[in-house]
């Protein structure tokens, strides 16, 4: 299972416009200065801004729509499972591909 500081660390070494940040309250990582994803308790978030790698996403089991705060959900973000956590390197990709 590959930890979030592994494949930010993975990302950061492959990817100049990509960078560790803290938002939210939570360790990030950014896409040319913007938020591309996060550690949100055990779970990683991913901002997907294309549809289709979106609905993949949500479709993974125990995966949802981010919603830091109750009934505000974030429309192009969605957080995967620790019990998922084979595809976060991939969905990381997706984030800051997207650019």
């Amino acid at each position: 299972m590959p930890s979030f500081d592994e494949i930010v660390d993975d990302l950061v070494q492959r990817h100049p416009h990509v960078a560790r940040r803290k938002m939210w309250g939570m360790p990030s990582f950014t896409a040319n200065g913007k938020a591309a994803g996060g550690l949100w308790r055990d779970d990683m978030v991913f901002k997907i801004t294309d549809a289709e790698a979106r609905e993949r996403a949500l479709a993974l089991p125990g995966a949802h729509r981010f919603a830091p705060i109750e009934g505000r959900e974030m429309k192009e973000w969605v957080v995967v499972p620790q019990a998922q956590s084979e595809h976060w390197p991939e969905l990381a990709e997706t984030a800051v591909a997207r650019e």
